[in-house]
Order: structure tokens, then sequence, then C-alpha cells
């Protein structure tokens, strides 16, 4: 098989990269691009631990072909935080203790700032709902659920 050139951006940089036809896009930001924060959970979509946006869209990046990136936009975790300055969704979750392993973190941090940005005041019914592909082991749900109703409260300046 012959490799792939790819050109996207990430968190708003452009970046290129080779990859196989069959290699995920989960890979590719792994291993090539040194970003970690996803995390490969269960390789099939389930589990949300990959979570990343792609042109916007939440999407599981263990189930997205690394060359259908190529011309489109990914965010990341590790693109939430500006600099020293964490994202209020990472503030709220170490303020609510809303962690513990981390494997699951940045997914629900992705996965919650998508949330927040199509519906900047959701209700906890909603936010249970939208965060229900991200399965966390350790911690439970509420005080992950309380960071991001906290987080969206404080966004809207409410």
């Amino acid at each position: 098989m012959s490799k792939i050139h790819v050109t996207t951006t990430v968190n708003g940089d452009t970046v290129e990269y080779l990859c196989e036809p069959t290699e995920t896009l989960l890979d590719v930001l792994r291993d090539r691009l040194n970003l970690t924060g996803a995390k490969e959970g269960c390789s099939t979509g389930d589990c949300g631990a990959c979570s990343v946006e792609l042109d916007g869209r939440l999407v599981s990046s263990c189930l997205v072909l690394a060359a259908e990136a190529g011309g489109k936009t990914v965010a990341t975790v590790e693109g939430m935080a500006k600099g020293e300055n964490l994202h209020i969704l990472q503030e709220k979750i170490l303020e609510h203790a809303a962690l513990q392993c981390g494997v699951c973190t940045p997914g629900i941090l992705v996965a919650a700032k998508a949330l927040l940005a199509k519906n900047p005041d959701p209700t906890e019914e909603e936010v249970r709902f939208w965060l229900a592909g991200n399965l966390c082991r350790c911690t439970g749900y509420d005080k992950i659920i309380r960071a991001v109703l906290d987080a969206a409260a404080e966004m809207r300046g409410a």
C-alpha cells in the first residue's frame, strides 16, 4: 500500500503527514503529531475517550480514517487551553474534582466544549444526554455534569 499525503489544520495549525489508507485519525494524532490527549479506549467508537471535533462535528477519532481529515479542521483537547490559560471547562473539571485517572477526561472536555458551542445554556438532562457517549469508570458522572453546568453558567456570564 502506498502512503497518502494529507494536509489538514489541527488546533489552528496547518499540518502535513503521510498515512496508510487504513490508519485512523487517532493513530496519526497520537503517533505522528504527538497529540496524546485523545485516548484509545475501545477502538469501536463506544467509549468517547478519543473524541475530537472534525470540521466542528464531534467524532470518535478511532473510527475516522486519517486520510479523511484532509482539508478539514481538527480540534483536540490540546487546543482548548490558550498557553498557560486553561479553558473554563478545564478549570471547572479541576475545581469540581471531576476526574481521577484522566483517561476519559480529554474526550469529555472536547464533547462538553462541542455541546456548549451548540447550546450555551443546557439543562442537566441535556448535558447528561450529550455526554452519554463518554464512559467514565472512576468518578461517576455527577461531578462532571456539575462542572459542565458551572462552566456554561460562567461562559454566559450568569
